[in-house]
């Protein structure tokens, strides 16, 4: 790949214990955004044992000390007002987020057989070898999804979730 792909990279295993392993590896992905692992046991119960999400935290507290440095026109009590009402709206964007990874996770979750595992990564790749590699080395199949063909399952998803 020449350029950057915003890939949503689906490696699916037959050995739950490796999907793990895989999870640890793939932390280091370069351009890696958020990772889980999904497995679902022998009685069909659906599992996310393993998550990550890059910057998790940082909107919030981004966003409160962004506003604790606005309220610093209003003396102390508006430096914690400002904080509070900063990290409240961060918080809210950083849920909103969350809310759409599982919805995500869930639409996913009809592709986990019994006794299996997928190991699902959002990653900006510049190149594809990394990931390709990560997949050989535990014998993992491999399919890429570009974020914005994702991005329209899980809405297309939640569509028919609210029509039902």
């Amino acid at each position: 790949m020449s350029d950057h792909h915003h890939n949503v990279l689906l490696l699916g295993f037959t050995d739950q214990a490796a999907g793990r392993r895989a999870y640890e590896d793939a932390m280091h992905l370069p351009g890696l955004r958020q990772l889980a692992v999904l497995e679902r046991s022998a009685e069909g119960i659906v599992d996310i044992p393993e998550s990550h999400i890059r910057g998790a935290g940082v909107p919030t507290v981004g966003s409160g000390l962004v506003g604790g440095l606005v309220g610093l026109l209003g003396g102390p009590i508006g430096v914690l007002l400002g904080f509070a009402a900063g990290a409240a709206i961060g918080n809210a964007a950083e849920q909103t987020e969350m809310t759409d990874g599982g919805a995500g996770l869930i639409v996913l979750s009809s592709r986990v057989e019994s006794g299996r595992a997928l190991l699902v990564a959002d990653l900006v790749e510049h190149d594809s070898a990394p990931a390709d590699e990560l997949a050989a080395k535990y014998g993992a199949s491999v399919e890429r999804i570009t974020a914005e063909e994702f991005a329209e399952q899980v809405r297309a998803a939640k569509e028919r979730a609210q029509e039902a």
